[in-house]
């Protein structure tokens, strides 16, 4: 498990922007009970997340068009509980981390897996999860 000093700047970055950690079960299944667009990122610690992914999933959710209507998020390596009882509503899909999904009533719609991430920009990742939510939300 990663210490906390390490993943609390990386946490930060997401729920100052209004995403709601996950941290145990029970607060996976809550969010994935509400009616409308779940987005789930699973942070990491790894390069690509800092890199690509958080700053795609940030971008995704500014400016006009549609957005989902719950931001969430759980961390890989510290999250444990959490990490785990959101990869259940991920399946097919094995664990990955980073990880990025779009969910719509509890439902697996769009699914951005860690080799997806890899070797993309920011801008790139953005881009398809807009077109997600245009689809989607």
């Amino acid at each position: 498990m990663y210490p906390a000093e390490l993943v609390g700047p990386m946490k930060e970055q997401m729920t100052s922007k209004g995403f709601q950690e996950l941290v145990n079960a029970a607060a996976v299944e809550e969010a994935m009970q509400k009616e409308g667009t779940t987005l789930l990122f699973i942070n990491s610690v790894c390069g690509c997340s800092a890199g690509t992914a958080r700053p795609g999933v940030l971008d995704s959710i500014q400016g006009e068009g549609k957005k989902p209507d719950f931001l969430t998020t759980s961390f890989a390596g510290f999250d444990v509980e959490g990490v785990s009882a959101a990869r259940k509503h991920l399946l097919p899909y094995p664990p990955s981390s980073p990880a990025i999904a779009l969910l719509k009533n509890g439902e697996l719609v769009h699914m951005i897996e860690r080799h997806m991430i890899e070797g993309r920009s920011a801008e790139m990742i953005s881009a398809n999860l807009k077109s997600a939510y245009e689809m989607y939300c």
